[in-house]
C-alpha cells in the first residue's frame, strides 16, 4: 500500500487550507418546493442497510530482512570457512510476512454483484472482501478504477440476488435539503447518520474534476466509500473525503456528486477504464485584472486558454492562446473549472461548438473531441507566438527584459526556440514579484500582441492607458515553455 494510502487509515483527511475555493457552477433544474423533514428516517434506513457493505483488504507487506552480519576472526583463523559458509547460508532470511488491512463502505448497484466504493479503500489490496449486513462474506474483483475521482467497482459473486440501490439526481440537490450517510465508521458496521446539504460543488483541490457535496452528516473514518442518500433513498453521493483536525466528524464532509460518479461507473463497467473527452489545451482562471484587460463586461467569467497543443484538437479548430471560452457544446462555462469537467463528459469523435472571446469579440468555432490518455500529462512544450530578435534591453511594469541571446538561453536554461523577451531583473516590492515573475521568465505578449523588442512593450502599454486600460495581461513563459498570463497595473 502507498505512503498516500497508509495516511488515509483509511479515510481521505482534507486539511482546512485545501477547500477554501469553491465551484460556481450549477446545472439543472432546482427541486419545485422545499420538503418537509420527516418524523424519523427509520423507514428509508431500513429499505437502505441491506444495500450498504463493508470491504476489508489485507495486503503482504514485504518481509523483514533478517540476515545477520558475520563476526569477524582474527585473520587466518581456523573457523573463517566455518563463519563464512553459515552467514552465507544465511544472508537471505526473512521474517514472516505481515498482513495489513484496511476497512471501508461501498453499495450494490447490480443485484448480481456489482459493488462501488473509492479507490483508496482497496488500492494496493492483495484481497478484498465485501462483507453484507446478514453477516455473509465475498472476496471481490476489481473491475476497474479511476483515480482522478477516486472510484473503483468490484463484482461479487452472491448465491441469490442482492439488495441493489440505484443513482439519483445529485444536480436537483439544494442547500439545506436532508440527506442520509451510511456506512462503516471505525469498524463498527452499518449506521446511519443524517444531516442537510450544507454547500454543492465544492473544490477541495484534490483532483481536476472537484465537484463535491458538502454535508454536515456525521462521515467518519470507515465510511469512505458509503453512500449518501437523498430522502427518496437514491444515492446522490459517494462519501470520499472529510476535513478534520482529528480524524472524526466536525461535521464537514465531502461526497462525490452522482452526476460525477455515474459516467465512471457505466465506463468502467462498459470497458474496464474510463474514457474521458479531451482537446489539447491548458486553462486558467479569469481573475477581475485579467477580466478587466481584456475587456470582458461580464467580469471574470469563462476559461482563459494559456496554452495550446500543437497536435490537438484545439489547434485544429483554431483556438489560440489568450482566448476565453465562455461556451461549449452549448453549455455556459462559467469558470475556469468547468470547461474540463464539460470537456471530459464529452462524447469521444462528436463535433461540438464553442464560443470564444477574442481580442475583445465573440467568435463561434468547432471542435472535434479527442480522448484522454489517462497516463499522459499536460504537454510542456505550448505553441507561443513568434518574435524577432532585438538587441536592446528595456524597463517597464517593474521588470527589466531583453531579446533573446545564446548567452540569455544558456544562462537561464532556456529551449533554444524561445521567443519573445527575456526578463532579467525583478524589482524588489514591485507588483511583478508578487505575481511570482521572476528573471528567467520570456515574456511573450502583452496586451495579446506578441512582442520583439523592448519598443513593443513600451508601444504596447502606451496603447494601453491612450484607451483608458487599467491593466496589461502579460503572457509569459517559463524554461519548460509552460506558459501563464498575469495582468499587472499600468497606473
Amino acid at each position: 500500500m502507498s505512503d498516500r494510502n497508509r495516511r488515509l487509515k483509511p479515510f481521505r483527511t482534507v486539511c482546512a487550507a485545501a477547500f477554501a475555493a469553491s465551484l460556481v457552477w450549477a446545472a439543472g433544474a432546482p427541486s419545485a418546493e422545499a420538503r418537509p423533514a420527516p418524523e424519523s428516517f427509520a423507514d428509508i434506513a431500513e429499505g437502505l442497510l441491506d444495500a450498504v457493505v463493508n470491504i476489508s483488504t489485507s495486503q503482504n507487506a514485504p518481509a523483514a530482512d533478517k540476515a545477520v552480519p558475520p563476526p569477524q576472526a582474527p585473520d587466518g583463523s581456523p573457523l573463517d570457512e566455518f563463519f563464512d559458509d553459515f552467514f552465507k547460508r544465511g544472508e537471505t532470511s526473512k521474517g514472516p510476512s505481515r498482513k495489513q488491512s484496511s476497512l471501508g463502505s461501498g453499495f450494490v448497484i447490480d443485484a448480481s454483484g456489482i459493488v462501488v466504493t473509492n479507490n483508496h479503500v482497496i488500492d494496493g489490496a492483495d484481497e478484498i472482501t465485501v462483507n453484507f449486513a446478514d453477516g455473509s462474506k465475498l472476496i471481490a474483483e476489481l473491475v476497474g478504477k479511476d483515480l482522478k475521482t477516486d472510484l473503483a467497482v468490484l463484482r461479487v459473486k452472491p448465491p441469490k440476488p442482492l439488495k441493489a440501490v440505484s443513482f439519483g439526481d445529485s444536480e436537483r440537490l439544494r442547500v439545506g435539503d436532508w440527506v442520509l450517510a451510511i456506512g462503516n465508521p471505525f469498524g463498527l458496521g452499518g449506521s446511519v447518520s443524517a444531516g442537510i446539504v450544507s454547500a454543492r460543488n465544492r473544490n477541495i483541490n484534490s483532483g481536476p474534476y472537484d465537484n463535491f457535496i458538502q454535508t454536515d452528516a456525521a462521515i467518519n473514518r470507515g465510511n469512505s466509500g458509503g453512500p449518501l442518500f437523498d430522502i427518496d433513498g437514491k444515492v446522490v453521493g459517494i462519501n470520499t473525503a472529510i476535513i478534520s483536525p482529528s480524524g472524526g466528524s466536525i461535521g464537514i464532509g465531502f461526497s462525490v456528486p452522482a452526476r460525477t460518479a455515474r459516467p465512471v461507473v457505466e465506463q468502467i463497467l462498459k470497458y474496464g477504464e474510463t474514457r474521458r473527452g479531451w482537446i489539447g489545451v491548458r486553462v486558467q482562471q479569469v481573475t477581475d485584472q485579467i477580466a478587466e484587460s481584456l475587456g470582458l463586461k461580464s467580469g471574470p467569467v469563462g476559461a482563459l486558454i494559456a496554452g495550446v497543443n500543437d497536435d490537438g484538437p484545439a489547434a485544429k479548430a483554431g483556438i489560440q492562446t489568450g482566448d476565453v471560452v465562455l461556451t461549449f457544446d452549448g453549455k455556459t462555462v462559467k469558470e475556469m473549472r468547468d470547461l474540463p469537467r464539460i470537456v471530459a463528459d464529452s462524447e469521444i469523435d462528436k463535433e461540438v461548438p464553442l464560443v470564444v472571446l477574442r481580442k475583445g469579440e465573440e467568435k463561434s468555432l468547432t471542435i472535434k473531441i479527442a480522448r484522454l490518455a489517462e497516463d499522459v500529462a499536460t504537454p510542456a512544450a505550448l505553441k507561443t507566438p513568434g518574435a524577432d530578435e532585438a538587441p536592446k534591453s528595456g524597463v517597464a511594469l517593474g521588470i527589466t527584459f531583453e531579446a533573446v541571446t545564446d548567452d540569455l538561453v544558456k544562462k537561464f536554461a532556456l529551449k533554444p526556440d524561445a521567443k519573445g523577451l527575456v526578463i532579467t531583473a525583478v524589482a524588489d516590492g514591485s507588483k511583478a514579484q508578487e505575481n511570482a515573475i521572476k528573471p528567467g521568465d520570456v515574456l511573450v505578449e502583452v496586451a495579446q500582441e506578441a512582442v520583439a523588442t523592448p519598443q513593443d512593450v513600451e508601444a504596447r502599454i502606451a496603447a494601453l492607458k491612450k484607451d483608458g486600460k487599467k491593466t496589461a495581461l502579460l503572457l509569459l513563459s517559463n524554461n519548460k515553455g509552460d506558459v501563464r498570463f498575469v495582468a499587472l497595473s499600468i497606473e
